[in-house]
């Protein structure tokens, strides 16, 4: 159930930004991502087990609290991530950053 180290070292690898970073948002979240698939795998096999499934709300929780931070510190990166692992944008910090933008455009074309 656990990530084995080879199993985690590619997920660094594919995510890490440069050759030391193991902690980028990017990396936990992808680690995180993981560790959630495959927890409700087991959880789907084993209806009853309580246990692991207060686990899985904790990580739930602790990549929710990434992908947020995310989000307001940098919404390029925050919409790759999604993207590439399939996560919802829950927050609509892309629709937020969208709206954002949108006016600003409205205002430059009605000034031209």
């Amino acid at each position: 159930m656990a990530l084995t180290k080879e199993e985690k070292l590619e997920i660094v690898k594919r995510w890490q930004r440069n050759l030391k970073d193991t902690g980028s948002p990017e990396v936990q979240i992808a680690i995180l991502t993981e560790q959630i698939n495959r927890l409700v795998e087991h959880l789907r096999r084993h209806k009853k087990d309580k246990h692991s499934r207060r686990g899985l709300l904790l990580l739930h929780g602790k990549r929710r609290r990434m992908l947020r931070y995310l989000a307001r510190t940098d919404i390029t990166r925050y919409k790759e991530v999604i993207e590439s692992l399939g996560i919802r944008d829950i927050f609509g910090a892309l629709r937020a950053a969208k709206e954002a933008k949108q006016p600003l455009q409205e205002v430059q074309s009605k000034n031209t």
